[in-house]
This record gives structure tokens, sequence and C-alpha cells, in this order.
């Protein structure tokens, strides 16, 4: 008896249903928590008769035109079927009725209670009730017996009573069921049925069996039980016929008994495991109906003869060989039909199984004695399902010959095929609709617009609707053609439909943005290729066929090249130049699709971005959407809700972004995207409640979810902050993908971006650095740009970290030496670079880089602190807006060996003139001298004579701790500690390039600050009040109180400095061009003019001042 499981459809909200069919099997009747009875034409009616009758219903009855449901209202009530008018309360509980069931000839109900009682009401005169009492716990079910003589209930009480009902008496009673305190709790709903017809036989569901016990002694006869049962047994049903028993467990399981021969012929699992809590079998026996704790609606289909004539063994037997091989050869005999439809049957459930459980013996027998040739079934179209083509062993066979299966005997062992199970191949879809039979339907909506297409007995016409109107305006188009798929863009509309007998498959585009006047062409394909799917692009369409074919037309008609595709198409999509098609690469196995996908170029220069790798999809489930973001990145959505998006930086991977489920109050709710956004991050679709597609009317409401990536952890702030980051990352790779593609791209947003992800790595650096992770520190400065990793370098050195922040300065090296060599590779002219510097440098300032006037003390202080001498021609890594990398040119305005442009500079001005001057001159000396060839930015040169950088010395090294002491104590930018620690880094290599014999020269270049003259006065005063300070204490709360004098007070002390140093500024110079001399010899000769000219021009501006 081999029987195809349809997939489970959405029937009610979550929780217990019950289900049965009318007197002529054409409706099936559904009842659930929702209050509501839906009457189904069949499993695939979309638009169901709904009745509510009440907040819960229990239970539903069907007979003779009468509905009967058992309410949460305490009551009994009947309908008229099938119009679903109130017909009245039967009877009335003093607590709600769990369970009721019509007698074999309709005239009498009978409801269980959860007060205890049974009631036995007859229809026509509800006053005419039987009240039986005798239970002491809340009734699970009842069943009247055939000649209704009897009444069987189950109770909470662990009993299962049989009631004599012209006495209302007790005839046998048997406690076989676990107890329980309500129905609720109950492990078993104990659904009784007494055999049809002869009422011999009661079957009452017991544990994991089902126990038979005979009427006419009330003994228990027989157990049916199977191996697969593992969880409770909850309902059972019989045939019409009264030879086959079927049961559902609480574990999902479905099966059917030969009730003469105790044999298990039929063994189904639900798809998802859930209770199986009503049964119903069809009148004529050939299927069954069933409900789950969820919700959901199944069905068995070919589950027994009908014929009650059938009574001999040899005739079922034949009649169930018969059926199954019919069956079986369908399987590869069937067209696309059999194909699943997007929307309307889930993948996971094949719509034909070539192969069941491994206890069902039938699967694989031969109908008859004789081998059976598959060879036949071979040679069929593309899309025919040979996804049970292995041999009898369970080895695929190895070429395309036939299979033969040897003949066995009906008596001995058969074998059984234990492997994976095929899946079926999922149908072709457009992205963006809703399922073809539907009478109004979405064709397409996308966020261009909306095709709708309408197609009943008063209109078949299409529907276009923008949701910009300066588009277009809105059009409506009659469907002559009877066009099933649609794409919309901002040029045009595609339509095809599928061909027939007699008219080939049509492809019509409406070029709504032509500037002539014909802007509509029509295409015929070949005679027996069907369009499968379909997109447009910027300037072109493209149409997959079941030639296995993708064809290309320009947006005018011009047909354009044309290529295979390895498999049967799904889908496609297009966005500008870029074409993804979705296709099988192969069957896949245990629900899973096996999809492959490729990403085409259609632009000047064609290529193929991805070739046909496999689509990665969540398990058991099928494709539910495919396309492009507003901004071009490809994305998907499979159905369990998982969104994909392309990675184009990590190797065009796939990366889950978004999981839709998760936003969805019930099981049974979906959400239907229309479009996806990375700037902003917004997904948009359509909530559907119980269905997996909006419908058309009224007017559906677009709802935005966020994304969420699946990071480990994210409720804590590591976890977080990482996710954000990495979001970031992912939804702003377009920019790079658009401006290498040659469009204009948001500057503006792109560095927002960019600041963002940046700011994340800080946070998380701070972070780490709390939780003492240095390590990870120094993993998450890799990742930050320069001039972040300064702040990084700060932060280390406040939180007192020396050796973190000298690995990060280490980094910073790096990182500037790579920047270096990047700006290099681009041999720019001179002039452009020294440009780029001082631009650069303006912007900084601009930015809030410029000191004020205060942190000067301590500017000073560090430059008195290195020896000039040491340096070396490269710029600070880490600095921003300092000098040129130069050696240090004769100018008689610079008393230490470097330029600080915030520096108000002593050359001859006035102390009262503006500090911008100094700037816009040292700005300009760099920009003189930058002809000779210095870096932008980095450590240390690439030409010849670049110093090559050491760890630090141990000396230099307690230096530079002193020096990152002082800076975590100022409020100053972070150029402060930029100069710091390059100095440090250049204290080591510093003596093997100059001359030993320079002390007096050093000194000679250190005049004191005004912070230095100012402490020397006040030292005494700062120990008198502190006398536990040491040195670099002192030098802290000198700066504090240096800072809370006025800004004349400072600009006093300065002066004073400047005076004490001005005497000296001759005899400096002349050691300067002397050094400068020395340096320039062992150099270049071309270096000489540059500087010898640099020395008169300084020289001249001294002299004339």
């Amino acid at each position: 008896m081999p029987c195809e499981r349809k997939p489970m459809r959405y029937g009610h909200s979550e929780g217990h249903t019950d289900v049965c069919f009318d007197d002529e099997g054409k409706c099936i009747v559904t009842c659930g928590s929702d209050g509501d009875v839906r009457i189904w034409e069949s499993l695939d009616d979309d638009d169901p008769k709904s009745i509510n009758v009440g907040e819960k219903v229990y239970s539903v009855a069907l007979k003779n035109g009468k509905l009967v449901t058992a309410v949460s209202n305490n009551t009994v009530q009947i309908h008229t079927f099938p119009e679903g008018d109130p017909d009245g309360i039967l009877t009335r509980f003093t607590t709600n009725a769990n369970h009721v069931t019509f007698n074999s000839s309709g005239s009498r109900v009978a409801a269980g209670s959860s007060d205890f009682i049974v009631k036995i009401v007859e229809v026509v005169d509800s006053s005419q009730q039987k009240t039986l009492r005798g239970h002491d716990a809340p009734i699970l079910s009842v069943a009247l017996d055939p000649s209704d003589e009897f009444l069987a209930s189950s109770s909470c009480d662990g009993s299962v009573t049989v009631w004599s009902i012209e006495s209302q008496t007790q005839v046998a009673q048997w406690k076989i069921i676990q107890k329980s305190s309500d129905v609720s709790n109950a492990k078993s709903l104990c659904r009784l049925a007494w055999q049809p017809h002869s009422g011999k036989l009661l079957a009452v569901p017991v544990d994991l069996t089902v126990q038979l016990y005979d009427k006419n002694t009330w003994t228990h006869v027989s157990t049916l039980s199977d191996d697969l049962i593992t969880q409770v047994v909850n309902v059972v049903v019989w045939s019409p016929c009264g030879k086959f028993l079927a049961a559902g467990t609480v574990g999902g399981n479905l099966l059917i008994w030969d009730v003469e021969a105790k044999l298990c012929i039929e063994r189904q699992k639900h798809e998802k495991g859930f209770t199986v809590c009503g049964m119903a079998w069809h009148p004529s026996g050939v299927r069954i109906a069933y409900t789950d704790t969820e919700g959901c609606l199944g069905l068995l289909e070919g589950v027994s003869s009908s014929s009650p004539s059938s009574s001999s063994t040899v005739q079922s037997t034949k009649a169930t060989a018969a059926k199954e091989k019919n069956d079986y050869d369908d399987l590869f005999d069937e067209d696309d039909d059999r194909m699943l439809d997007e929307g309307m049957s889930d993948s996971r459930s094949p719509v034909k199984k070539p192969v069941m459980e491994e206890d069902d013996d039938d699967d694989l027998m031969p109908a008859t004695g004789r081998p059976r040739n598959r060879g036949s079934f071979l040679d069929d179209d593309d899309n025919s399902q040979d996804a049970g083509s292995v041999k009898l062993d369970g080895v695929p066979e190895e070429d395309g010959s036939s299979a033969i299966l040897p003949a066995v005997g009906p008596a001995v062992s058969r074998p059984v095929y234990e492997g994976p199970m095929p899946t079926q191949p999922q149908r072709a879809f457009q992205p963006g609709s809703t399922p073809v039979h539907l009478m109004h339907r979405f064709m397409v909506w996308n966020s261009v617009g909306i095709v709708r297409g309408y197609n009943d007995d008063q209109d078949n016409a299409i529907d276009v609707e923008f949701h910009d109107t300066a588009v277009h305006h809105a059009m409506h188009l009659t469907n002559t053609l009877g066009h099933t798929m649609a794409d919309l863009s901002q040029e045009a509309v595609l339509l095809a439909c599928e061909g027939t007998d007699e008219l080939a498959s049509k492809i019509q585009c409406l070029h709504f943005s032509c500037w002539d006047t014909h802007k509509d062409w029509i295409v015929d394909l070949p005679k027996g290729e069907d369009v499968r799917a379909l997109c447009l692009g910027q300037g072109w369409a493209a149409v997959a066929t079941s030639a296995l074919m993708v064809r290309l037309f320009s947006i005018g008609g011009v047909q354009k090249e044309i290529f295979s595709l390895p498999g049967a198409a799904v889908c496609m999509a297009g966005h500008g130049e870029q074409l993804l098609i979705v296709y099988h690469r192969g069957t896949g196995f245990d629900g899973d699709q096996a999809l492959g996908v490729q990403l085409l170029q259609l632009g000047s220069k064609r290529r193929q971005v991805i070739h046909g790798e496999p689509l990665p999809l969540s398990r058991k489930s099928y494709l539910a959407w495919l396309g492009f973001t507003a901004e071009g990145t490809p994305c998907c959505i499979d159905s369990e809700g998982v969104v994909r998006m392309l990675n184009r930086t990590l190797g065009n991977t796939w990366t889950p972004v978004c999981n839709t489920r998760d936003s969805c109050k019930s099981r049974s709710d979906h959400y239907w995207v229309v479009g996806v956004h990375e700037n902003p991050q917004q997904l948009r679709c359509i909530p559907c409640k119980g269905s997996r597609f909006p419908p058309t009317l009224p007017r559906p409401a677009v709802a935005v979810l966020p994304f969420n990536l699946p990071y480990c952890q994210t409720t804590t702030e590591k976890g977080q902050m990482e996710e954000q980051y990495w979001r970031s990352m992912l939804f702003h790779n377009h920019f790079g993908f658009l401006s290498s593609s040659g469009y204009e791209i948001d500057s503006e947003g792109q560095s927002q971006a960019e600041k963002e992800q940046q700011e994340l790595l800080m946070k998380m650096f701070a972070l780490s650095c709390k939780l003492e992770r240095e390590f990870r520190c120094v993993e998450l400065a890799e990742m930050m740009t320069h001039s972040v990793v300064t702040l990084a370098i700060r932060y280390a050195s406040r939180s007192r970290r020396m050796a973190l922040a000298q690995r990060l300065s280490e980094l910073a090296l790096e990182k500037a030496n790579q920047f270096q060599e990047e700006e290099l590779e681009e041999e720019e002219p001179t002039y452009q670079r020294g440009s780029r510097q001082m631009s650069s440098r303006q912007a900084q300032v601009e930015n809030g880089c410029e000191e004020e006037e205060e942190d000067y003390p301590q500017e000073e202080q560090m430059d008195a602190e290195e020896s000039t001498e040491t340096r070396k021609p490269s710029l600070n890594p880490i600095k921003k807006g300092g000098k040129s990398p130069e050696r240090p040119s004769p100018k008689p305005m610079s008393r230490e060996g470097r330029v600080n442009p915030f520096k108000v500079s002593g050359a001859g001005k006035s102390s009262s003139s503006p500090a911008g001057q100094p700037r816009t001159t040292n700005v300009l000396d760099s920009m003189t001298v930058s002809s000779r060839k210095p870096t932008p930015l980095g450590g240390t040169s690439k030409q010849g004579k670049a110093p090559v950088l050491k760890p630090l010395a141990p000396k230099p090294k307690s230096k530079t701790q002193a020096t990152l002491l002082q800076m975590s104590a100022s409020k100053g930018s972070s150029k402060k500690l930029e100069n710091s620690q390059t100095e440090a880094e250049k204290v080591k290599p510093a003596p093997a390039a100059t001359p030993p014999a320079s002390v007096e020269n050093v000194e000679n270049r250190k005049p004191k600050t005004g912070f230095q003259l100012w402490l020397e006065e006040n030292r005494k005063s700062i120990l008198a009040d502190n006398p536990d300070f040491e040195e670099m204490d002192v030098i802290k709360e000198g700066m504090g109180r240096f800072r809370t004098l006025s800004a004349e007070e400072r600009l006093n002390w300065t002066e004073k400095a400047k005076g004490d140093s001005d005497p000296k500024k001759r005899k400096r110079e002349d050691e300067g061009q002397v050094n400068e001399q020395m340096e320039s010899d062992e150099g270049s000769a071309k270096k000489k003019k540059p500087l010898d000219t640099s020395a008169k021009l300084s020289a001249f501006a001294f002299n004339k001042e």
C-alpha cells in the first residue's frame, strides 16, 4: 500500500486542531485554536471558506449537512453546511467540551466534557438528551458504535468505559491508559474508534500500541504495534471498509495496519515531527487527512483500496502491487507539473517519494514476477525526475543503460534501499511573484514597481504600477497571450508565456522609455522551447528556456548572445550590467536542493564573475527569492528565511545577514521579501500571517526588518560590537564595487561608514584594554587606519600599558611604510606631493588638530628632550602636520631640529603677530625643500640611504616612557604622543650615522622654553606643597599650573625664553651650516644646490630684519 504524503500547509494558528470530511468527500473541514472552522475544497485551496464559531474550537463533526463544534464557551454548537449559518446550541456543559462525534446515521451527537460528563443529544430535538455519569476526571474522547447500542468513552482517570445507551449504565471498563489531571496534561488524546458496519471491534490507543476489544465478550483480542512507534499513539481511525486501521502518534508517525493480517502496511512520518491530533479517512478510502498541534493540515494519498468487494487477500495484493507499479513508474515519467510550486509546497517533502522507510517492504517490489526494464523512461525530457535511479544493492548506475530488478517471490524477504533519499527539484519561479494558479496574483514586486495579474471570469489583464510615478504612469494591459511571467525595470516591462500545442512560447517587451513610436516588440521561441525565467537589466533582457539555454536581447529587441546552462534554470535576476542565474546543478538528497549560481558582467568588459559554484541554502530548504540589493550586491533568501549576501571581498562567498524567522511571531507566519537596501540597511518585506505570500487585496503593507549577522554571544558588549563592525564592513563593500565599475559614489556616506567602523574598532580596543587582553588589542589595531592607531597608542599610554604602546608604535611605523610604498608606486610629480602634503596638513588643522596656545609648553618640553643630531632624514610616521622629512637646513628661524607648525616663531616677527603667519611660512618652507624627494607620510624613506629601524635601546626606552607619562597628563591632541614615539624610535640608529663630536652643538640647539623657565622658578613651591613628588610628578603638576595662567602671562614667559636664546642664534646658524655641509658631502651632489639656496634665502631674511 504505497502512498504519497502531500506537503503540509498552514490551516490554523498554533494549538489543537481537528479534521473531518463531508459525506461525499468533496471537502475537508478543519477547526483550530483560532476559533475558526475552515472548509477546504482541496489541500491546494488557497482561499478556504472560514466560519468563526468562537474563541477556540476543540472538536468538529459533520454529517447530513450539519456541522457540530465543541467550543470554548462550554457549548456544543450546530451550523449549516456548507453555508456556515448558525443553527443553534445543541447542548451546554459547566466547562468546555473536549470531543464531539456523530453516530453512523447522523441522528445523534455524543459529547464529552471536562466536567466528567458525557451527553448524547438528538440532533432534531436537542431537548432529548441522555447523560452518562461515572468518570472521575475530564473526558478525552467519545465514540458511538454503528448499531447505536453502545458508547465508548476515555477519560483522564485512566479508564476506557463502554456504556449502554439505553440503560445509561456501564457494561465494561478497562484501566489501561495513563492518568492525568486535565486534557492539556494528558499523554494521549486516546481517540477511540468502532469498526465500521459491524462494530465488532473497538480500537483503543494504549501507550505505543493499539488494542482491539471484542464487542461480544468485551475482551482484549489483538494488539497492533510497530517498531517505528517511539511515542504514545494519540488518535486512531478506521477505513470505510473496516479492514484497515490508521493511527497518528505524538511523535508524528502515521501508520496503517491490515487488521485481519495484523501487519503494518504503511509507515509515514510527519515532515516536522509534530504531534498528530486529528485524523479522518476519506469516504472513498483513498486518502487520509490529518492535522497537527501546530495548526497545519496534511494529506496521505493512495492509502488503500476503496472497494469493499476486494475482500480476498489476493485481490488486495494485486491492487496494491498495481498501484505501487504506477507510482514507481510515474516517478520518472512525470513532467514539470510535478515539480514544486513556489509558496505552495515545500521541497522538504517531495511530491512523490520513490522509496519509503526502511521497514516498508513493498517499496522496491516489482509489480509482477517478471523483470522490469527502466530503460524506457530514461529518454524522457529534461524535466523528468530520475531521482530513484539506484540498483537493487543501493549502488547508483554508472551509465545510462537500463537497470533491471530481478524477480522476487512474494513470500521471501525483499531487499530495501537504505541510502539517502533524492529530493524533488524545485520548480522555476520568478522572484517577487506569487503562485501562478491564483486568479489574482503578483507577477512581480520589486524596487521599481508592482505588476499584478488578473485572470477571472470578468477580465484577463495585467496592471503595472510604479513606486515613483516620475518613471512612468501606471499601465493597464490586456493579457490576450496569457502571460504568466513578468519583470519590471526603469526602462521596460518584460512579459512571457509558456507555449501550447498550437502556439509557441512568446516574449513581449514594452519599452516605455523608448524615444520612437514603436515601444513594444514580441519574439516567438522555437517550437518546443518554453520560457522558464526572465529578467531585465540596463539596456538588456535575458530569458532562460526549457532547452537549458539563456538568450540575451537588447532592450530594443536585438537578439544577442546565446549560451547554455549546465542544468534547468530556477530563476534569474538582473541589475545594471550584472546577470545572476541559479540553476539545478544536480540532484539533491535528504531534502536538500543542489543549486548552482552564475554571475555575469555584461558591460563593455564582459566576464563571468561566479562560475557555477554551489549556492548555499539552509538544510532541507529551497530557494525562495533571488535578486540584487539597490546598490547592486547579489542576494538570496531560502524557505527557512535566511538572507544571504555576496561578500565580494572574501572571494565571492555568501554571508548570512538576517533570518526573517526571528521576527515571526508564529511558526506559520512568513515574510515575503520585495527589496534589499544596503545604505540604509533595510530588508523590505511583507508580513504574511499564516501564509508564505500575500494576497493582492487589500494592498499589503511593507515592513522593514533590520539586519543581524549570526555572530556568537551578541548579548555581550564584545559580540555586539563585532557584529556591528563586520556588518558595516560587509554592507559598505558596494562603494568599492561601484567606484571600480565607473559609477559615482556617495563619498560622504563612504567616509561616514569608515568613521563608524574605526569608532567601533576603537571601542573594542578600549574594551580589550580593560580586560587586559593586550594581544587582542594589537589584533584590533592591525585593522585600524594609521590615524586611529595613534589614538590607540595614546589610550594605551594613558592606561599605563607601555609594552602595548611600544608594539602599537611599531605597528604604526609598518602602516606608514606601507602607505609610503603605495604612494611611491604612483610616481607623482614632486610639486603634486608637496601640494598634497600642504592640503592634508591644512585639513588636519581644520579638523581640530591645531593646538591651543596652552599646549605649547609641553610641545617645547618634548622638543628639549631630544637630540637633533640623532634625528634621521625620515618623517615621523605618527605625527599629523609635522615638517618635511629632509635634513634640517640652516635657517635662522629654527632653533630646534624640526619645525613645529603650531609654534609661534621668533624669526624677527613681533610676539603679538598672529599665529597663522608662521604656520603659512612653515608650510611654504616645506614645499620649497620638498624637491629633495620627501616621503609624503612614513617612517623611513625608500631612497638609497634610509636608516634601518631597530629595537629601542634600554636607555632611550626609559626616556620614551617618561615622555608617554607626560603625554598621559596632557589634554592636547595625539600629535604630541606621535612625536615622542617616533623620536624614541630614532634614538638607537642615530649614533652610527652622525659625528660623535657634537655635544656642544646639541646643547646650543636646545634652548629653554617658557615653561621650563617658569618651572625653574616655581619648582620649589611645587615641592613645598607636595614634598613626596618625583621629577615626573613635578613636571605634571607644573604643566597643570602653567595652563591655569592667563594667555598673556604664558606669552610673557615664552618671550623671556626667546630673549635668552636670541644671542646664540648666529652661532647656531654657523654650526648648523657646517653640520649640514658635512652631511651633504656624504650624500649625493645633486642635493647641494637646493641646500645652499635655502640657506642663502634664510640668511637673507634674517639679515633683512
